[in-house]
């Protein structure tokens, strides 16, 4: 089991609690192949087609871009994505999801219950890691200390299934898929937990000895780092396939003008971008950061 050094500490500068996630982009090496598979495995609906590029989501809200790098090699041992996951508006739209899966069928790496989330992990065809989710209420989950140092349970996948009992699989998904966090590979988690937390302000929810859990307003957790590859791994090559950003939505232009001052009096990059401005971490790891209206 791990352990669970300490949990729930605020940041010093904490992010509004009315943050969310925002699309992820990813770079692909067959443009055609990934959008093909999210389509038929996972039921994401094409916003968006420009080679080499597309946007994906439920219909209206983008959680996906993927550029397209036929060069792209596989990944290694560095800095970058672990998996990102794709939270789901109800238990029953996990449960179509399954079914969308079981009718692919596409390969599942694995199924846990978090006791706050339910989650199915699975690759995608570049072998980027998944997880695709549904949240408990929040009356409903562990604390911190519980739910991190118990570890996770095996997913009923047949209680699941069975709040959907007698449905055939849906084409696309339904309307509410949201990006519900990323977790990522780095090389230092001291290093992590001060730009993540001290710097642009989330709250750390638990702390192991290789892996952090940190979120705005209480939230389980919107990002996730560890060394599993190693301390002191590099930076995420330019030519691999992989995370090219992560985002955060923010409701008010002085929220994101605050996370900007504190990034710059810290010495992160800024890059002007509509709406708001793109960071890097310590390990070179994009970060997109824009006022979207709720």
């Amino acid at each position: 089991m791990p352990t669970v050094l300490q949990t729930q500490q605020p940041s010093p500068v904490p992010l509004p609690a009315t943050l969310r996630m925002g699309e992820t982009n990813l770079t692909v090496s067959d443009l055609d192949r990934s959008v093909a598979w999210y389509q038929s495995a996972l039921g994401l609906r094409v916003h968006e087609l420009d080679p080499p590029m597309a946007r994906l989501g439920d219909g209206s809200k983008t959680v996906l871009v993927l550029s397209e790098d036929p060069a792209a090699a596989q990944p290694g041992r560095h800095s970058g994505l672990y998996h990102y996951a794709l939270l789901y508006p109800s238990r029953e739209e996990l449960a179509r999801a399954a079914l969308r899966l079981g009718a692919a069928p596409t390969p599942i790496q694995g199924a846990s219950d978090h006791g706050t989330h339910e989650a199915i992990y699975l690759p995608d065809p570049d072998g980027l890691g998944i997880e695709l989710a549904a949240d408990r209420t929040r009356e409903q989950w562990p604390s911190p200390a519980e739910e991190f140092s118990s570890g996770p349970a095996p997913l009923d996948l047949e209680s699941l299934v069975s709040t959907v009992a007698g449905e055939a699989p849906p084409d696309h998904v339904a309307p509410g898929l949201r990006v519900g966090h990323v977790h990522l590979h780095v090389a230092s988690i001291e290093r992590g937990l001060e730009f993540y937390r001290d710097t642009v302000g989330f709250d750390e929810q638990a702390l192991l000895p290789t892996a952090v859990f940190v979120s705005a307003g209480g939230y389980h957790h919107h990002l996730a780092f560890n060394t599993w590859l190693g301390e002191g791994v590099p930076p995420q090559p330019r030519d691999v396939v992989g995370l090219r950003y992560w985002t955060i939505e923010l409701d008010s232009d002085s929220d994101l003008a605050a996370v900007r001052a504190r990034l710059e009096d810290a010495g992160a990059p800024i890059e002007p971008v509509e709406h708001g401005f793109v960071t890097s971490d310590p390990f070179q790891i994009p970060l997109r950061v824009v006022t979207v209206a709720p």
